[in-house]
């Protein structure tokens, strides 16, 4: 048998194998672990992915602040009120243009004024009829009253005649007010909206640390959205309020012109019966 004591390069072999064996381990334990390190120290590194936002007009207003909120609630509210009052006004004036045509055509047809005063004592008449009805009832009560006053006639005629043109141009103004103040204020308070909402976006973005652009763009949709908003509203309050005060001067001179031939043609009656 060999004795191995006396062969030190076997013993040293031997020797040496599980320590390469556990260099090997430490090795393959270390190439493992690296990389899992790196990969946890990038990954701590890396900047977290923002959540995804609804951009959408609806998720705008549920992702806005309170007071934005309120802001775009008023302005939709006035938004719609708005265009309650141009159909309202748009068919008020187109009825009422319709009216005058007509009533013009019978007064000017040659038929009495005791017939059409009577066709139209009974209605609730508007614009040229309604003069024509007030002038008329002052014209029959003098004629028709036990003591005829016809002095000052002509000056109780004119003043019966403008105080109904003057209801009728109240009529044809009302609620134009409302459309002038929303034309006028609108965008202010939709822009009080933007501000309040960029102020709440910069917090939001101190307190999360981050800028990138998905995390600011939300905020400053929605910031913006309260500006549309209020454009929505003024852009058409503005529009049909210059168009209807426009309309409103026109028909008020058709109605003082009739005014002034109806004076006429009575003044030269009392002229003939006095």
């Amino acid at each position: 048998m060999t004795d191995l004591t006396r062969r030190p390069g076997i013993v040293s072999r031997l020797l040496s194998a599980p320590l390469a064996a556990a260099g090997l381990a430490a090795v393959f334990t270390a190439a493992l672990w690296l990389p899992t390190a790196s990969f946890a120290q990038d990954l701590s590194q890396a900047p977290l992915a923002a959540p995804s936002a609804d951009i959408s007009f609806l998720g705008l207003f549920l992702q806005a602040h309170f007071v934005v909120k309120l802001v775009m609630i008023g302005l939709i509210t006035s938004s719609i009120w708005v265009w309650a009052i141009i159909i309202d006004k748009w068919m008020l004036f187109s009825r009422n243009k319709r009216e005058m045509d007509r009533f013009e055509q019978v007064f000017w047809s040659g038929q009495s004024l005791e017939d059409l005063y009577r066709t139209l004592a009974g209605r609730s008449n508007q614009g040229m009829a309604a003069i024509f009805v007030a002038a008329m009832r002052e014209w029959k009560r003098t004629y028709e009253g036990s003591a005829r006053s016809f002095a000052g006639l002509n000056q109780r005629l004119d003043k019966v005649m403008n105080v109904t043109i003057a209801r009728e141009v109240e009529r044809l103004e009302s609620r134009l007010l409302v459309l002038a103040t929303v034309g006028s204020a609108g965008p202010f308070i939709g822009l009080f909206g933007t501000v309040w909402g960029i102020m709440t976006s910069f917090q939001s973005i101190a307190a999360s640390k981050n800028t990138s652009l998905a995390v600011v763009a939300p905020g400053i949709a929605e910031a913006l959205f309260a500006t549309a908003m209020g454009l929505i509203a003024a852009i058409p309050a503005t529009i049909f309020y210059n168009k209807f005060i426009s309309q409103t001067g026109r028909q008020a001179q058709r109605l003082e012109g009739f005014a002034d031939e109806f004076s006429a043609i009575l003044s030269r009656q009392i002229d003939e019966r006095g």
